[in-house]
């Protein structure tokens, strides 16, 4: 099966609507991060037909629980080569994605492919988050295997708005790390993904300030 076929298919699968266009830009994306991967070393899954269920469609399967009328501003931490950010930026065009990566090599990717893909919802910040301070908040804050939730919450609590909330991409369901979290955030829902063409078990966590 061609990449082009396991794309679609998955997102089939996922019972998505995307924008037109959305297929071409993941695609053009995909080739961006298989061609950056082989010098600046982003992620550790090497063959191009494996990132489409590992990274696209992992990404795009947590993309219904970023809904909501009054629900703008994104923040993905330590997005690395920029996942699950740039394909929730194309998924959802209405939404304003920043992706922020502490490491320069990173973000310079993440940057070309904003310019190459022509994503105006799109803003990269290279730093680390706990120094991050922008003029307004967001109401989302996502990470895909930036850290444990302890310190994903501990780290950008501040970069959180009132009614914002954080959406975590697990693995297994992590139920130490939830045992482990400070008493000033609890765990609204949890919710199981089915990735297609992945037989690993995938978890979305949704927190929110108490």
């Amino acid at each position: 099966m061609t990449v082009e076929q396991q794309l679609t298919e998955g997102i089939a699968a996922l019972d998505l609507a995307l924008p037109a266009g959305a297929e071409a830009k993941l695609l053009a994306y995909l080739a961006l991060l298989d061609k950056w991967n082989r010098v600046y070393n982003l992620t550790a899954v090497r063959e191009v037909e494996r990132m489409v269920g590992h990274h696209l469609l992992d990404s795009l399967a947590a993309v219904p629980f970023f809904q909501g009328g009054d629900l703008i501003r994104v923040l993905d931490v330590g997005s690395g080569g920029g996942l699950p950010g740039i394909p929730l930026a194309i998924a959802r065009p209405e939404l304003r994605v920043t992706l922020i990566d502490s490491i320069a090599k990173k973000t310079a990717f993440l940057l070309q492919v904003k310019a190459e893909l022509g994503l105006a919802n799109l803003n990269v910040v290279s730093g680390r988050v706990e120094d991050y301070r922008p003029e307004t908040g967001f109401d989302v804050i996502t990470s895909r295997a930036f850290s444990d939730l302890k310190e994903f919450v501990t780290l950008t609590r501040h970069l959180l708005r009132p009614a914002g909330r954080w959406l975590a991409m697990k693995g297994l369901m992590p139920h130490e790390e939830i045992a482990s979290l400070p008493d000033w955030v609890k765990v609204s829902a949890n919710h199981s993904l089915v990735v297609p063409g992945l037989q690993a078990s995938r978890h979305l966590i949704i927190l929110e300030p108490v």
